[in-house]
Parts: structure tokens; C-alpha cells; sequence
């Protein structure tokens, strides 16, 4: 079963939360967040992007951007412009989104739960994303980085979680510059705090990493190197159920149809897919059916019978598209180091596909109908993991809200 455990969080001063709370670190280049953050001093990507603060051009991975984030975090603690919270508290961050909502309890996970696949993954992970990761925690004894964690419904969490939510009011309620609106409680009472994590131990057996394979892989090295850190023992998670979230497409775009003219491509296709003309975008509309854009037009691909098999990976339209596309047509064997592919998640748009494949740096693109999340969870339940980039979530947690010292 699932143990979770209150923290004592840092966090900003009420007045501070918005211009503390930061995008994620790993959804910025360094470029992108120093123009973020300018006119900021409060904005924590100073924290999580402290190269930032270095002159441009520096080694992102270099001691010297470590050394700057642990810097910079203490003196934010100096200021004031972020305090511990001084008893172990679990945290209910609320995320609204184009009129849809979404709640999620942060808590620290076990790291124990980790290993023992009580905390289930679906990705692998690059040894250099991890690296960075566990040079930055170790540097600056904190997990800055949330990650986003699923589980099965429960529905005596959720009542406690709405009836937390109705009797009190947040303490940071805002919506950022990109329109999505950020709301926290703090859950203090030893009563419903004792309640939340008897219900995870005695009614959900497993959570699901759905974004954060990186950070989460980082934090238990961590607490690896750290034996004798209780704290190192835990990683900071925001637990989400199911029936919360959305899975967003996670479309592909190819430089070139490997050698082949736009019309003996499009002929190749019949063998695997019904091919129609779309007379607009086509966002698919059920699974096993995609989008094509090339050369200025818009085509349906419907898959044909047989083209996939009903085990959990093969299933899935991701790996329908890997396997009679990309790799039996365009001869792309590996995604994850092809550089003729790229990726774009759907919260871009058709537009972005259409915007890339015109300019010409792209040959076609791809729509794809998105996984779901009982399809996430069918995966990590058989030990298998998805192909690259399958799943996008949106929206992001905001980075600075709560952070876990280790």
C-alpha cells in the first residue's frame, strides 16, 4: 500500500505566491527563463534555473549553476520571501484550466514505494536528465521539482479533500500570466491529516507516475547517497486521482517520408489504413484514428484491423504509428535518438503542426488520439513502458509553491 507522509514545507510569504511560483524547470531553456524571470527577483526559477544569474553561455550542468541555486534558495530564506512551515502539514493544490479543474494532494512519497514498484512508472529515463537532478538536490538539500502522481479512486479521500476545500480558504489563490489558475490549502488538523494517510494505507495500493520519471528516479538515487537523511527518505508528490485528470495528445512531425514522393508515400499507407481527404484539422476522434498533414492537405488515417494487437502496449495508437509508419515505411527505428523526428504536445495545437510542416522544416505531421489514463495504468500494471513521449499533461504544477528541504 501506498505510504505518503505531511511535510513541513517551504513556502512563499501569501503576498509573494505568484511572483515566487515558476514554471517548471525542464519546460524552459535557459534563454526562455531568464527572460521570465527578468524584473523578478522573487520568481524561483532563480532557484531552478540559477544559470539565470550566471553569464550566458555557462555549462548548465557546471558546479557553479548548483552552487548559485543553493545560493540563491538560502537567500530567499533569509529574506523572508519563503518560511518552513512549522508543523507537518498535507498540502491541496487545485489547478483550473479553461474552466476545468483538477485536485491533487502534495504529500512526500516513500522512496521505499519506489523501488519496490508500489509506485508505479511507465517511462524510461536518460542518465543525463537524472544527473542534472541529483546534482541540483544534493547541492541545495531541496526537491524543488514535483512529481505528478495518479492513482485509482478513493472516494473517502476525495470527500475529505472537498470538505477540506469548503471549509477553508486557500492560502495562495491565483491565475499566472498563461491563464491557469493556482489554489492551496494547507490540511493542518492532526484529525483529517491522521484520516488522509490511513486512507492511503489501507485503500490504494498503487500510484502511477504520470510526469516527473526523472525526478522522481533523481530522489531516490538521492536518498541513496543520503542514508542517513530521514528526509532523503521521501520525495516531494502531488497525488491526483483519476477521475481528475486529462491526458493530452502528444503528436509527431517527420523531416522527410525517406525517399519517397508525397504520392507513393500516401500509396504506401493502404496497406495499414484507410487514407481519406479531410476537408479541415483533423483531431482524432476515437482510437485508431489519425491525422496526417502533408503537403498543404489534411488526411484521415483510419488503421485497419490487424494492425494491432490487444496487450497494453500494442494497443495503443503511439505504438500502431511506430510500428506501420515510422519504422515499416520511414525506417525511424528508435525515437528516442532519431533526429528526424520530433515531437509536439497537443497543448500546441493543430496550428503548430501546420505552422512546421509549411515552413519547411518539417515534411508531415501527425495527429494522434490521446492516451488514456486507464491505458497509463494498464501499462505500468504489466511492467511494460510506453514508447517515447506518449503522454503530455496539462496543467503543470507551478514550481516555488511547496518545496521539500532534504
Amino acid at each position: 500500500m501506498a505510504l505518503i507522509k505531511p511535510f513541513h514545507a517551504l513556502r512563499p510569504q501569501q503576498q509573494l505566491s505568484q511572483q515566487v511560483a515558476s514554471r517548471p524547470y525542464d519546460v524552459l531553456n535557459s534563454e526562455e527563463a531568464r527572460a521570465e524571470a527578468a524584473g523578478n527577483p522573487f520568481s524561483f526559477l532563480h532557484v531552478t534555473k540559477s544559470e539565470i544569474d550566471l553569464p550566458p553561455g555557462i555549462d548548465i550542468h557546471s558546479q557553479d549553476v548548483y552552487d548559485k541555486a543553493k545560493e540563491n534558495l538560502n537567500q530567499f530564506i533569509s529574506n523572508g520571501i519563503v518560511f518552513r512551515e512549522e508543523q507537518p502539514c498535507y498540502y491541496i493544490y487545485e489547478l483550473v484550466m479553461k474552466g476545468r479543474s483538477q485536485t491533487g494532494l502534495v504529500c512526500v512519497s516513500a522512496v521505499d514505494d519506489y523501488f519496490k514498484d508500489v509506485i508505479k512508472k511507465h517511462e524510461f529515463t536518460r542518465p543525463e536528465k537524472e544527473k542534472d537532478r541529483i546534482d541540483h538536490m544534493r547541492t541545495i538539500r531541496a526537491q524543488t521539482g514535483n512529481v505528478f502522481l495518479a492513482y485509482r479512486d478513493v472516494e473517502a479521500v476525495n470527500q475529505l479533500i472537498n470538505n477540506w476545500k469548503q471549509a477553508h480558504q486557500p492560502v495562495y489563490n491565483f491565475t499566472a500570466v498563461d491563464g491557469i489558475q493556482h489554489a492551496v490549502w494547507v490540511v493542518n488538523e492532526p484529525a483529517v491529516v491522521d484520516a488522509i494517510s490511513t486512507e492511503f494505507q489501507k485503500n490504494v495500493p498503487a500510484t502511477y507516475i504520470a510526469d516527473g520519471h526523472h525526478r522522481a528516479a533523481s530522489a531516490a538515487k538521492v536518498s541513496k547517497a543520503l542514508p542517513d537523511s530521514e528526509d532523503a527518505g521521501y520525495f516531494l508528490t502531488t497525488i491526483f486521482p483519476a477521475s481528475e485528470l486529462a491526458i493530452l495528445d502528444y503528436n509527431r512531425l517527420v523531416k522527410d517520408l525517406n525517399g519517397l514522393s508525397a504520392e507513393k508515400f500516401l500509396g504506401s499507407l493502404q496497406d495499414d489504413f484507410y487514407v481519406t481527404l479531410s476537408p479541415e484539422p483533423v483531431k482524432p476522434a476515437h482510437l485508431h484514428e489519425f491525422g496526417l498533414y502533408l503537403d498543404g492537405k489534411w488526411y484521415i488515417l483510419g488503421a485497419r484491423k490487424g494492425t494491432w494487437t490487444e496487450d497494453p502496449i500494442g494497443v495503443l495508437d503511439v505504438t500502431i504509428l511506430s510500428n506501420n509508419i515510422l519504422d515499416k515505411i520511414l525506417d525511424i527505428k528508435d525515437q528516442r535518438t532519431d533526429k528526424r523526428i520530433d515531437f509536439v504536445g497537443g497543448i500546441r495545437g493543430l496550428k503548430e503542426l501546420e505552422r512546421r510542416v509549411n515552413s519547411g522544416e518539417m515534411k508531415a505531421a501527425f495527429s494522434l488520439y490521446p492516451v488514456t489514463i486507464e491505458q497509463l495504468f494498464n501499462i505500468a500494471d504489466s511492467g511494460n513502458v510506453m514508447p517515447p513521449k506518449s503522454t503530455w499533461f496539462e496543467p503543470k504544477l507551478r514550481d516555488g509553491l511547496l518545496t521539500h528541504l532534504i
